[in-house]
This record gives structure tokens, C-alpha cells and sequence, in this order.
């Protein structure tokens, strides 16, 4: 699965109904998606994307090739400041979880790698212990696309099951995955709140958010 900015819980399934969860880090950015940003409520109520600030990059760029923008320490702390300001619930996690909220709130290093610190602390917090892979250190060829790329990650790991989110039903065969000896399973619609698991941190506990995610890991083919 892409890596995303502190996603949904539903996603944290993924993990949970897995021995393995592969960060899918070796495929082409998406600009547009969840991988750098997620939408939070701003103090009126409305909804506003926090956006980590990425440089500017090919249209080809891979996630793992992605960087920050060059910020002076004046600059990075004036971006800091903007955002607790912009959304209350980055406040409360500061003082909650203030690891967790620091992956959000202080860019550096290589977006990727704080981007997949956060789903290995936001996993930790809830107790869900996996391994997390990287997919651009399996040393899979390139050129390799959609099914076929899943299917060689999963023959990496050692794994003969694949497990996606249900919006993969659109996407995957079951009879291709099953023809390459690998079975395909989905996770069923997520039944719950779809607002960035920072928003959840801070209003609900881990625990609670543990419990509702685990209750809906069952297999579905």
C-alpha cells in the first residue's frame, strides 16, 4: 500500500489483518492523492488540506525520490506555528501524543521515510505490532505494473496471500493473482469515521480506535 499522511484508521486494517505490510514506495507520486497531505477540520468546522511542504519534482517522481522544500529554521517553525493555528485538533495531539505530532508538525529528512514514521507510531500507539517493508528495498525489476507488481511483492516477502482495501475489487483479478499462486483477498467497507487518524488521536484513545479497526478485519473474497 502508498504510504499516506497519517490516512484514515481503516487503513491501519491493512496492517492489522497482514503478517507483512509492504510500503509501496518505489511507484510514480500522486500528486493529487494522500501521500504528502489530509484533510483536517479548521476551527470553524470547515475542512482543509494540511499539505507537508514538498519541493518541486518531475511529473515522473518516485515517492521514495521525493524531498522537502529548503526551509530556514525561522521558516520551519513560522510553518510549524501556521498549523497549529489552522487546525486545533494538531494542538491537542501535540500534547497527547507529541511523537506522533511532531511527524506532522516538523518536515525534515526525506518525506517518505517521516511519512512511514508515522504509520509505524500511529501502529505502535495501538498496540498493532507488524513488519513494515519497504518495497524499493525488495529489489524488484522495473517496469513492473499494477497486478503484476503486487504479485512480485508479495513472492518477495515470502507471502501466498495478498490482502487489499475494498476499492481494489476494481482494480485486481482474482484469477490472475490465483494463476501466479497467489490468493487475493479485500478488507469489507469500513464502518466508521474517515477523518485523519490525527483528528481521531485527538478526541478519542488509542484504544477505542484499536478495537473499532480490529472488528473489521475479517477477509472477504
Amino acid at each position: 500500500m502508498q504510504p499516506y499522511f497519517f490516512p484514515y484508521a481503516g487503513y491501519f486494517r491493512l496492517a492489522a489483518a497482514s503478517d507483512v505490510f509492504v510500503v509501496l514506495d518505489n511507484v510514480q507520486f500522486p500528486r493529487r492523492g494522500w501521500v504528502h497531505r489530509n484533510r483536517l477540520h479548521l476551527a470553524n468546522g470547515d475542512l482543509e488540506w494540511l499539505t507537508l511542504p514538498i519541493a518541486k519534482a518531475a511529473q515522473s517522481v518516485l515517492i521514495q525520490e521525493l524531498q522537502y522544500q529548503t526551509l530556514s529554521g525561522s521558516e520551519q517553525e513560522d510553518w510549524r506555528s501556521r498549523q497549529l493555528r489552522r487546525f486545533p485538533a494538531l494542538a491537542s495531539v501535540l500534547h497527547l501524543h507529541p511523537d506522533i505530532a511532531c511527524l506532522a508538525l516538523e518536515p525534515a529528512g526525506s518525506p517518505a521515510a517521516q511519512i512511514e514514521s508515522g504509520i509505524r507510531r500511529v501502529l505502535a500507539l495501538l498496540d498493532i505490532e507488524r513488519p513494515l517493508v519497504k518495497a524499493s528495498e525488495l529489489g524488484i525489476p522495473q517496469g513492473l505494473r499494477a497486478q503484476e507488481l503486487i504479485i512480485a511483492l508479495t513472492k518477495a516477502v515470502g507471502a501466498d496471500s495478498y490482502i487489499n482495501a475494498p476499492g481494489g475489487r476494481d482494480i485486481y483479478n482474482a484469477h490472475d493473482f490465483a494463476r501466479a499462486g497467489v490468493d487475493l483477498g479485500f478488507l469489507p467497507p469500513y464502518q466508521g469515521s474517515f477523518a485523519s487518524v490525527l483528528e481521531r488521536l485527538a478526541t478519542s484513545t488509542p484504544s477505542k480506535i484499536a478495537q473499532e479497526l480490529l472488528a473489521q478485519c475479517q477477509i472477504e473474497k
